[in-house]
C-alpha cells in the first residue's frame, strides 16, 4: 500500500531560458528598431501624407487635395529634363567612380614602397567636408580660376566650366568622383587582398596572361564587393545635392538640375511642400526599384551566388 503524494504541483517559472534569451535579443535590437521607426518609417509615412495635401507655410494653409500633386507630377514639363540630368549624372558618376577606384586599387595592391602614403592621399578627400571640398573646386573651375590658369600656361584657353551646359555636368561629375573614389578604392583594395594568391600562381603555370588572370580570377573573386559598391554608388548619385547647390545651382538653364535639387527648389524655394513631398515619393520609388533590380541581378554577377 502506497501513500498518496499530497505535495502541490510545482509551477513552472515564467522566466524560462527561452524567454530570457528572447527578451535579451529584443533589448539588443530595440535601439535599432526605434531608430528605424523614428527616422525612417514615420518620416516616410508623413511624406506620403503631405503629398496628399497642399501646404503653404507662408499663408499658413494646409488642405487636402488628394491625388492632385501626383497629377501635377505627370503633367510637369520640366520633370523629363530633370530625370534626364539625373540619369546622365548617375551613369557618368558610376562608370567613372568604379572604373577609377578599381584601377587605383589594382595599382595600390602592388608590393612597392610608399604605397601606404598613396593610399592615404587618395582616401583623404573622403574625410574632407563636402561643402569645403565643393567650394574649393568652385574657385578652381571659375573662368579665371586655377584650372584655366594651368591650361593657359601650356597655351590652351579653357572654357567657362560652370557656365556651359556640357562642361557644367562634366565638372560636377568629376568633382564628385574625386571626392568619393577613395571609399570604393579601399573596398576594392580589401577585396583584392582577400583573393588567394595560389590561384594566380596556378594561372601563371598554365600560361594565362595578366589580362586573362584579371578577367577570370580577380573580377569573379571580388564580384561581391563590386555589387556592394555599385549599390552604394548608384544610391549616392541619386541623392547628390550640395555639389549642385554650390557649383551650379542647377544651371546653366536646367542642365544640372537633378531630382534632389529640383525637389529642394519646389519645397523650399517655391514653398510647394506638397509637390516637394510628391517628388520625394518619386525619388524613393526610383531608388527602391534600382536597388531591387541590382539585388535580383546578383545571381548573374556575384560569383558566390552561382
Amino acid at each position: 500500500m502506497t501513500l498518496a503524494n499530497n505535495d502541490p504541483p510545482q509551477r513552472r517559472s515564467f522566466w524560462t531560458i527561452e524567454r530570457r534569451d528572447a527578451a535579451a535579443g529584443y533589448i539588443f535590437i530595440a535601439p535599432q528598431l526605434i531608430g528605424i521607426c523614428i527616422f525612417v518609417l514615420i518620416p516616410l509615412g508623413l511624406v506620403f501624407w503631405y503629398s496628399l495635401h497642399e501646404w503653404n507655410v507662408l499663408a499658413s494653409t494646409f488642405r487636402f487635395v488628394g491625388a492632385e500633386n501626383y497629377q501635377t507630377l505627370l503633367n510637369d514639363k520640366s520633370l523629363p529634363q530633370v530625370l534626364l540630368a539625373s540619369a546622365i549624372f548617375s551613369v557618368g558618376l558610376v562608370i567613372l567612380n568604379m572604373t577609377l577606384a578599381l584601377l587605383l586599387a589594382v595599382l595600390l595592391d602592388q608590393k612597392l614602397k610608399g604605397m601606404v602614403i598613396f593610399r592615404t592621399l587618395f582616401f583623404s578627400p573622403v574625410v574632407v567636408s563636402l561643402v569645403a571640398w565643393t567650394i574649393v573646386w568652385s574657385f578652381l573651375l571659375q573662368n579665371n580660376g586655377g584650372i584655366n590658369g594651368l591650361l593657359a600656361m601650356i597655351g590652351v584657353e579653357g572654357p567657362n566650366w560652370l557656365r556651359n551646359p556640357t562642361t557644367a555636368m562634366i565638372s560636377v561629375i568629376v568633382v564628385q568622383v574625386f571626392k568619393n573614389v577613395g571609399l570604393n578604392m579601399i573596398l576594392f583594395l580589401a577585396a583584392l587582398q582577400g583573393v588567394p594568391k595560389e590561384l594566380y600562381e596556378a594561372a601563371r603555370v598554365d600560361g594565362a596572361s595578366v589580362f586573362k588572370q584579371f578577367r577570370r580570377i580577380t573580377l569573379p573573386m571580388i564580384s561581391p564587393t563590386i555589387m556592394l559598391t555599385s549599390i552604394i554608388t548608384i544610391v549616392g548619385s541619386l541623392q547628390v545635392f550640395a555639389q549642385i547647390a554650390v557649383l551650379t545651382q542647377g544651371g546653366p538653364g536646367m542642365s544640372t538640375t537633378v531630382l534632389v535639387y529640383y525637389l529642394y527648389q519646389q519645397a523650399f524655394q517655391f514653398h510647394f511642400f506638397g509637390y516637394g513631398s510628391t517628388l520625394s515619393i518619386l525619388l524613393f520609388a526610383i531608388v527602391a526599384i534600382l536597388t531591387f533590380v541590382q539585388w535580383q541581378l546578383r545571381k548573374r554577377i556575384v560569383f558566390y551566388e552561382n
